[in-house]
């Protein structure tokens, strides 16, 4: 009998994105599966309900839950929804383990077999089902649009019959994939952008989209791609040389993060009351605590003439293209359990077994277990 794969309507606030778009929903069809979508599920994002072809559809959530076998999702689901799964179901989106205790529980006590986005490993193989990379390019682009939009002058340099207009400055703290993208963007729109990050190898890649790399004689390359935290000594070395290149950018752009922890606190009060008027910093990683001191999540806050943008959920600002890079993300993910139709988990294949979170009552991802002392 065919899997049947079910998608929802985000019920999240802010949420636009949909998990599962027409162009994948017929792949999912071609491999023989049943596709089973909650109504005006694609609508926010740009994909009404004729654009999807040959499906079946849920009158509402409920009703896809306690009928599909696998759950495809873009935010973590809720208690109530988790409880309307089915035992045997399986779900597949973004967590939030380290944040959703309380979901995470619930999912464990149901016997729900869940697999975390976000836990898939940084391996070449699965590149194509890397879904923070693809929803943190978006944010880097639409974090340097927001600044653009929020400074009181020209990103690029301008030769007018009433003279010379000098390009902005734009620094981007952080060089993973957000910040590369809004190095790239920040580029094509005629900034003279300056980056840094505490990993000494993105040195090049900084260079090579024709951005000036900042040295603080700091690094700090951390496990799987990611930067591990500064210790106390290190901070404040980075910090006296990066508290002057900020107060001498038009916009600064932070992009910092460390999986599962607050972010760093890179921005100071004083190192804002030392930019110039006019000034903006975009935080993209408002919604884990905040690059700067001042960051608001959702909120623009103004100090000293200077603005302090927390945007939350930036993906969702480009909700037609992001829900199409995600889609992709997930299928490319499910596509190898995918067998006649039916579905065939490989648990020994590392990108099922590192990114599965809860099987059979327990918790597999060891460092949620243990942060909620279970046993993994």
């Amino acid at each position: 009998m065919s899997v049947t794969i079910g998608a929802l309507r985000e019920s999240a606030p802010r949420e636009t994105r949909v998990s599962l778009v027409p162009e994948v929903s017929d792949k999912l069809i071609k491999e023989g599966a049943r596709v089973l979508i909650e109504r005006a599920a694609g609508e926010r994002a740009g994909f009404p309900d004729a654009a999807y072809r040959n499906v079946s559809w849920a009158n509402d959530a409920a009703q896809l839950l306690q009928s599909a076998d696998v759950v495809l999702t873009v935010q973590p689901l809720s208690l109530d929804q988790i409880a309307q799964l089915r035992a045997s179901a399986v779900v597949i989106g973004f967590m939030q383990p380290y944040a959703r205790a309380a979901e995470v529980r619930a999912l464990q006590a149901r016997g729900v077999t869940s697999f975390a986005m976000e836990l898939v490993p940084r391996i070449s193989r699965a590149q194509s089902m890397d879904a923070l990379s693809s929803q943190a390019a978006i944010a880097g682009y639409k974090a340097v649009l927001i600044a653009a939009g929020a400074l009181p002058k020209f990103l690029p340099m301008l030769t007018t019959a009433a003279g010379t207009i000098r390009p902005a400055q734009v620094l981007i703290i952080g060089a993973g994939v957000a910040g590369l993208q809004a190095i790239a963007t920040a580029r094509r729109l005629g900034a003279v952008v300056e980056a840094y990050d505490v990993r000494a190898a993105t040195r090049e890649q900084v260079r090579s989209l024709g951005a000036k790399f900042v040295d603080t004689g700091v690094s700090a390359e951390g496990a799987g791609g990611y930067a591990r935290e500064l210790t106390a000594e290190e901070r404040a070395r980075q910090q006296e040389v990066l508290d002057a290149r900020i107060a001498a950018a038009d916009a600064v752009i932070t992009t910092a993060a460390v999986p599962g922890r607050p972010a760093p606190r890179i921005i100071s009060r004083a190192t804002i009351e030392r930019m110039r008027p006019g000034s903006v910093v975009v935080d993209i990683a408002a919604e884990q605590g905040g690059n700067c001191e001042l960051t608001r999540p959702g909120e623009t806050v103004e100090h000293q003439n200077v603005r302090i943008i927390g945007p939350v959920n930036l993906p969702a600002e480009l909700a037609y293209n992001a829900s199409e890079m995600y889609a992709r993300n997930l299928y490319n993910f499910l596509r190898p359990a995918l067998v006649k139709g039916e579905l065939v988990i490989d648990w020994n294949d590392e990108v099922f077994a590192q990114s599965c979170l809860t099987r059979e009552g327990q918790i597999r991802h060891a460092p949620t277990a243990q942060a909620l002392g279970s046993a993994a």
